[in-house]
């Protein structure tokens, strides 16, 4: 396998350390960061600096593809720099992964969605998201390029879960009735992707997700329990002082349908519950103190 991605991000992370050891392949990352880009070359992954870098023939190499990079400007920035390449050698890929969120099926009032709800996001970013799902899928319709699009909701794992707000006491109850949350452990982003990579199926769509869609309240209340800490304070949603890009999360309710991930791609999540993702990561984290 010769991997490239597009975007070194959490995710991306996560799923070069479940990749290791590479006994017969490469992984190429870009970044805009240099500073990252040399912390980079320290380890197995071989950096780019993108924008900037001439990445055909990185391109030209690469067997499999993931791009984790999000919109700008409501377009994608890879197309925007590489469409042409794409199109071009679109047939050579074994597999290309298009990382997007579930923001793209907006508000459903709480009821279950699947790869097949409508798309009707309440936010600007959503609707971005839609319009570069459709930049991809055209070269899929078009050119043949096996394509792979996985919708992810909230992201937790280490280093990046409630926590920290919980222990300095900035934690908050945000309360806003019939309110419910998708989430997902990286680790099981990175296994679903991998299995993913073993059993192609271009143009497929998959929800990334856990088991257990849940209020946001519910998940500060139990990292609070597990740190034995005082209950956050509950906050009616419409008290509560949000920047705008928080109050815009708020403006849409799902449950987000995984059924199709653990059918097809044969996932068995590690973290079936937001429970069992705390659990493992306050473990982890008291065993670092």
């Amino acid at each position: 396998m010769k991997l490239l991605i597009f975007g070194m991000g959490y995710s991306a992370a996560a799923l070069v350390k479940m990749m290791r050891p590479f006994p017969d392949g490469t992984v190429t990352a870009t970044t805009r960061n240099a500073e990252k880009a040399t912390e980079l070359a320290k380890t197995s992954v071989i950096p780019r600096i993108f924008p900037g870098t001439d990445m055909r023939k990185d391109l030209e190499m690469a067997t499999h593809v993931l791009i984790t990079a999000g919109p700008k400007e409501g377009h994608d920035p890879v197309l925007a720099e590489l469409r042409q390449d794409f199109e071009e050698l679109a047939s050579g890929f074994e597999w290309v992964g298009y990382l997007s969120t579930t923001g793209v099926y907006g508000d459903h009032q709480g009821a279950w969605v699947d790869e097949t709800a409508s798309l009707t996001p309440a936010t600007k970013r959503g609707r971005a998201r839609v319009a570069t799902e459709g930049e991809w899928t055209a070269l899929h319709q078009q050119h043949g390029l096996p394509l792979h699009t996985f919708r992810l909701p909230g992201i937790y794992g280490p280093r990046r879960g409630p926590f920290a707000k919980v222990k300095n006491g900035t934690a908050r109850r945000i309360i806003k009735d019939g309110q419910v949350f998708s989430r997902i452990h990286v680790e099981d982003i990175a296994q679903a992707l991998l299995a993913s990579m073993k059993a192609p199926n271009p143009g497929a769509i998959y929800n990334i997700c856990d088991d257990d869609p849940a209020p946001p309240q519910d998940v500060i209340g139990y990292a609070a329990k597990l740190l034995g800490a005082p209950m956050p304070p509950a906050i009616p949603f419409e008290e509560a002082d949000l920047t705008p890009m928080a109050r815009s999360f708020y403006a849409e309710s799902k449950r987000v349908d995984n059924t199709r991930m653990k059918e097809e791609l044969g996932v068995s999540l590690r973290y079936p519950t937001y429970r069992a993702g705390l659990d493992a990561l306050f473990i982890a984290e008291a065993g670092q103190e």
